[in-house]
């Protein structure tokens, strides 16, 4: 397992958006244990309004498959046009996205994932 990070250092925003309550629960406890700060969205829609007043975001961590007006990947595409200093983390139990509907630099995870992959994959994102 992964050590947690300092305490000196400045604590990394995470947003998750995973519609699954318990595949979002787990998620946010995989991260926060790994010394990370927590936001959380049920869909793209509500993750979209999360950032127009959280500016501290770092990593956006979305599952594909979401309800809403817009999927995990017109979600990472949307917040790589509006906030390009965020990094992006693209999950699902599906087949791997093409790299080209994937922003340029994010990192898809296939689930289930294990959390060493992904706290790494998250702090080389975060650049913790």
């Amino acid at each position: 397992m992964l050590p947690p990070m300092s305490t000196k250092q400045i604590v990394p925003v995470i947003l998750v958006v995973e519609d699954e309550a318990f595949i979002r629960l787990s998620a946010v406890c995989m991260l926060e244990d790994a010394g990370f700060r927590m936001i959380e969205a049920a869909n793209g829609d509500d993750a979209l309004e999360l950032l127009e007043v959280d500016s501290d975001v770092q990593l956006l961590f979305t599952d594909v498959t979401m309800p809403g007006t817009m999927d995990g990947l017109g979600l990472a595409r949307r917040v790589r046009e509006r906030w390009p200093h965020i990094g992006i983390m693209v999950a699902s139990a599906k087949q791997a996205p093409r790299p080209d509907e994937m922003p340029p630099g994010a990192r898809f995870e296939q689930k289930p994932y294990g959390p060493d992959t992904v706290v790494r994959h998250a702090r080389e994102l975060t650049l913790v």
